[in-house]
């Protein structure tokens, strides 16, 4: 069964999501290159510092090698989309959205596009999660969370401080000034709301191999066959290990990921129209349509900025 902190697919669309494709040259296959996960050790949060933040900029194509934390983590792009994959799940994350992981769940980082990558460290006494929530209120933030960024969150982790924990102990008006600066984080994860977008990924490797290649570029093939070709397996058990390890069809599971690329094309501030051409759709309202029947928001508040 696919993990309940990742969204179920929307009913299919009405016409089809991808255009036709004859005639269209092959694409080159993106080449990542890797980077280990940014010297943890030295940013680890404590009752004393419960909010650490971390900062750095990453070309596209560049992937945190997969690892894991003791302690929750949120993931901020102020500039640039970035793609965080979990063992059952993967999420497009724009300028707009936060991705929560919590406490000893396994996660690789790729930037989709050069980005200014933020990541935040929050200390969890043993037994909790959440961005010091009641315990009544903790069952949502033990799995992962896309939520929405508002702007003085965004400024407040901008100002957070990112030195790591290797020469003197930090001066006292520095902490002082940090755990004001933490409170106020922790106070904007409570009020922000979840948006429930994620792309589910299954067990099976041949299953997997062919998500991996829509994910990588979700409108270069028409029909499942062509997907399937590659696979070594017939599109009739394509379309059976779909149901059985992602509990969809195909068409369903492929719309959760092109609306995550519609989010990762409207952080490049594409307009609407382009969006639903580059995705394949014969129109913006048609596009605006499928958006609205798959995550209940107009296309504007899902892609974070106001579209026309």
């Amino acid at each position: 069964m696919p993990s309940p902190s990742l969204a179920r697919p929307a009913p299919p669309p009405a016409e089809p999501v991808a255009a036709s494709t004859a005639g269209r040259a092959a694409r080159p296959v993106r080449v990542l290159s890797y980077v280990e996960s940014l010297t943890p050790h030295l940013f680890v949060p404590s009752r004393e510092r419960p909010v650490r933040a971390k900062h750095r900029e990453l070309r596209a194509d560049t992937q945190v090698r997969p690892h894991s934390h003791p302690w929750a983590q949120v993931a901020i792009s102020t500039t640039g989309v970035l793609r965080l994959t979990v063992p059952r799940g993967t999420y497009i994350v724009p300028p707009s959205r936060a991705l929560w992981i919590p406490p000893g769940v396994e996660h690789a980082v790729t930037m989709v596009e050069d980005a200014d990558l933020r990541t935040l460290y929050f200390y969890q006494p043993p037994g909790r999660c959440g961005p010091a929530v009641a315990r009544a209120q903790e069952e949502p933030w033990r799995q992962c969370r896309v939520l929405e960024v508002s702007e003085l969150l965004r400024a407040v982790v901008r100002e957070m401080p990112t030195d790591p924990d290797d020469g003197a102990p930090p001066p006292p008006e520095l902490l002082h000034r940090e755990r004001h600066l933490s409170a106020l984080i922790l106070d904007e994860l409570r009020r922000a709301s979840s948006v429930r977008l994620g792309v589910d990924l299954p067990r099976d490797k041949r299953l997997r191999h062919l998500c991996e290649a829509v994910l990588a570029d979700p409108t270069r093939h028409d029909t499942l066959a062509d997907w399937a070709r590659d696979t070594g397996a017939s599109p009739r058990t394509v379309a059976r290990l779909f149901r059985q390890e992602l509990g969809s069809t195909f068409t369903q599971w492929r719309q959760q990921v092109i609306l995550a690329q519609a989010l990762a094309l409207a952080a490049r501030r594409r307009p609407i129209n382009q969006i639903a051409a580059e995705l394949g759709y014969s129109s913006p309202s048609a596009f605006s349509a499928m958006v609205r029947r798959a995550v209940g928001m107009s296309p504007g508040r899902f892609l974070g900025s106001p579209q026309s």
